[in-house]
């Protein structure tokens, strides 16, 4: 049987509302000696816990390896501008003024870009659609940052490769981030 890994975020703009509904066991972290409470990981399957602290009683890393599935629960902001379902999906699909990326002031308020305004401004071509940029929001991870300044079509060549030479993002988390991102450019463009 082959080993399946599993990585599965879940955005809220309140992550504790929708963790009151749900009965679950916090991830830890086991570091230097020390246990913490993981900030996003919960499990929704039977898990051994510490009954004192109520973590689950092994380290998030060494859960997965024995099969437990986590689930991250993250806040993000960004949805608290969101009016409804509606709204949500209009905002997803609606095509962004793409050009909105060159004005360093637009960009540092742009979740998940905020503070990479300069590297944008390095790629020779431009980031005009959802696919560069959830590439680009892989080229800024330091696994894939000697790729900032190629163009698209020799970055798409292994971009989303798994290395070891640092971290790097999975395809599936950059598009989902990069629809974010659109979702936030409209949504700043709507709020003025």
């Amino acid at each position: 049987m082959t080993k399946k890994n599993f990585d599965i975020d879940i955005d809220f703009p309140d992550r504790a509302k929708a963790l009151a509904l749900l009965q679950h066991t916090p991830a830890a972290i086991h570091k230097d000696g020390e246990v913490s409470k993981h900030n996003t990981g919960i499990y929704f399957t039977e898990i051994p816990h510490d009954p004192f602290t109520g973590y689950a009683s092994f380290d998030y890393n060494k859960a997965e390896e024995l099969g437990y599935f986590k689930f991250d629960f993250l806040n993000v902001g960004v949805y608290n501008g969101v009016k409804d379902e509606t709204h949500l999906v209009n905002l997803m699909i609606h095509e962004p003024d793409w050009n909105m990326l060159q004005d360093r002031s637009f960009v540092e308020r742009l979740i998940h870009v905020g503070n990479h305004y300069d590297l944008l401004q390095k790629m020779p071509e431009p980031v005009n659609s959802i696919p560069r940029m959830a590439m680009f929001l892989a080229v800024m991870r330091p696994g894939k940052r000697h790729l900032a300044g190629k163009k698209w079509t020799e970055i798409a060549k292994t971009v989303w490769d798994k290395t070891d030479d640092g971290y790097s993002f999975k395809k599936s988390h950059a598009i989902s981030y990069a629809t974010l991102v659109v979702v936030h450019m409209n949504l700043l463009a709507e709020n003025g």
